[in-house]
């Protein structure tokens, strides 16, 4: 009698990479949010209060936004989102490499 063998592969890393991978941008965003509002200068608080994170964006959304991006606050000559940017790459690299664990 010829005895029967099952080969199976166990995909469930692979599954659980994939579905990290795929929320990297969600994931990414509420991770960068607290950094992003700190990086925002505040006088009146105004600007922080305007900013808000829904879903993969963070938006801020007050007329003179694009004014202190450019650096027009001594609290952020910077700007905001180019310090976020980096931080923002940070982020990414480490999700990618514990998802490649």
């Amino acid at each position: 009698m010829l005895e029967k063998m099952k080969i199976k592969f166990d995909t469930s890393d692979f599954d659980d990479m994939v579905k990290e991978l795929r929320n990297i941008g969600p994931n990414s965003m509420k991770q960068l949010y607290p950094f992003y509002r700190k990086e925002t200068p505040i006088r009146s608080g105004n600007a922080r209060n305007k900013t808000k994170l829904r879903s993969s964006e963070i938006r801020s959304k007050y007329p003179y936004a694009g004014r202190l991006d450019d650096g027009w606050s001594d609290q952020a000559p910077k700007g905001f989102t180019e310090p976020s940017i980096e931080k923002l790459d940070s982020i990414i690299d480490k999700t990618i490499t514990r998802a490649n664990r």
